[in-house]
């Protein structure tokens, strides 16, 4: 991350053989993108596509997971719900299993896919199909044919409030919208393109509503990468009224961006990707959340993409301060623990006197915590500063970390913590160099 104060964001995840504490991005052992994010029985569901890297210069998707969570900041993979494979109209030998959605009706859970057509199958180029569930976290049977009518990518699924569902999604003209049959399999009319739309590419549709307004946003290419931009109209088809960008182009020119927004326990959330995990490479993509709000028009605020995330991490958690929510201006870098294993996330490097890195909203819900401990290496030894807490009640500890070309864990006793939710800050007292993995209590 580039230098500077910067505010960023949170996420943790749980698989379905391990537990992996992260933020921003959401998913830390495999590449994730074009994130649906859906909220079924108080728990949010992501849908994201998988991509993954088969050795070309192109999106590469073979399967797709489902991930959930209770508290947006544990997370548990559910594991693939379909593989392309498993899918008889489509060429599994294309790949192209790319940004899908989820919906509810009635009891069934009908997910909805792109792909290419196998030739042989009498359907031509990109069609969308659908698989169905009684859970939301499947297992998914998927159709025999896809939704006839319909050629294109990325398909969004919105229900009004009337019972009404809608499809809507991309195609190389433009964006397209129709209403669905009770069924939710077949088309219920002729499709129509959403007009009054800025020009140049346009692609992954996502509708929702609030107030009785309905947004439709999507990524748009407005120089050379794809921004969110969004229209407000009064009816799901239209006609709306373009309102502009709700979030910039990637600074890192991550090429796609490809995004949901769901209301969750009053809030409202952002989710969408970035290429975090592959810098030099924007086809193997991360998923990331972040808050979202409103201005009192109505109209979306722009969000800023953060790193820390939207929930409180647990003290007795690994705390990932390179995920953090401010940084000073000087003397502190992020960089991968290991590049040739980019899923091993990053540390955090202090490299000047009083240089500070901050992570807010850390859970001491336990009052009998009584170590601190720190993984950490120095090669030439150092001493920092552990601060809990903020404004007028903090509480500070130093811990002297040791020469060493090897990672050690290094802990100290402490007592009288604050409890309840607090600010970390950890900064460097000497002219030492300190590289930081992760802080812990217990």
């Amino acid at each position: 991350m580039k230098k500077g104060d910067r505010w960023i964001l949170v996420v943790t995840v749980l698989s379905a053989c391990c537990m992996l504490i992260a933020q921003n991005p959401l998913i830390m052992d495999q590449f994730t993108a074009d994130p649906s994010a859906r909220v079924f029985g108080g728990r949010v569901y992501v849908y994201p596509s998988h991509d993954l890297d088969c050795g070309t210069n192109w999106f590469c998707m073979q399967d797709y997971h489902v991930f959930s969570s209770a508290d947006m900041v544990n997370w548990i993979d559910h594991g693939v719900i379909i593989r392309q494979e498993e899918v008889a109209w489509v060429d599994a030998n294309t790949n192209s299993l790319w940004a899908p959605d989820c919906y509810e009706k009635d009891g069934k859970y009908y997910f909805y896919f792109p792909a290419i057509a196998d030739t042989n199958t009498g359907i031509k180029g990109m069609a969308i199909g659908v698989a169905i569930s009684d859970k939301p976290y499947g297992p998914f049977t998927p159709q025999s044919r896809p939704i006839e009518g319909v050629s294109g990518i990325d398909p969004n699924v919105f229900i009004d409030k009337n019972g009404q569902a809608y499809l809507y999604w991309a195609r190389m003209s433009g964006l397209y919208g129709v209403k669905l049959k009770d069924n939710m399999l077949e088309l219920a009319g002729k499709p129509q393109p959403i007009e009054s739309l800025p020009q140049g590419m346009k692609e992954g549709p996502f509708m929702f509503e609030r107030k009785g307004i309905y947004y439709f946003t999507f990524p748009h290419v407005i120089d050379t990468t794809e921004a969110l931009v969004y229209a407000m109209g009064s009816d799901p088809l239209g006609p709306f009224e373009y309102k502009g960008i709700f979030m910039d182009e990637s600074p890192t020119f991550c090429w796609t961006n490809h995004h949901s927004i769901i209301e969750y326990e009053g809030q409202w959330y952002l989710f969408y990707h970035h290429n975090d995990l592959s810098p030099q490479f924007d086809k193997n993509r991360s998923v990331r959340v972040d808050s979202l709000f409103f201005n009192e028009d109505d109209t979306i605020r722009k969000v800023k993409p953060t790193l820390r995330g939207v929930g409180a991490v647990q003290a007795t958690d690994k705390i990932e301060l390179d995920r953090y929510s401010a940084i000073s201006q000087e003397g502190v870098s992020i960089e991968f623990l290991d590049n040739a294993d980019r899923f091993a996330g990053w540390k955090s490097i202090l490299t000047e006197e009083n240089a500070w890195i901050r992570f807010n909203s850390v859970n001491f819900k336990e009052e009998n915590l009584k170590r601190i401990k720190i993984k950490a290496l120095s090669d030439t030894g150092g001493t920092v500063a552990i601060q809990i807490g903020d404004g007028d009640k903090y509480k500070i500890w130093k811990l002297k970390i040791p020469i060493s070309k090897d990672w050690k864990i290094i802990s100290a006793n402490i007592k009288n913590l604050l409890v309840g939710i607090q600010n970390i800050e950890i900064s460097l007292r000497d002219s030492g160099r300190v590289e930081i993995d992760w802080i812990q209590f217990e």
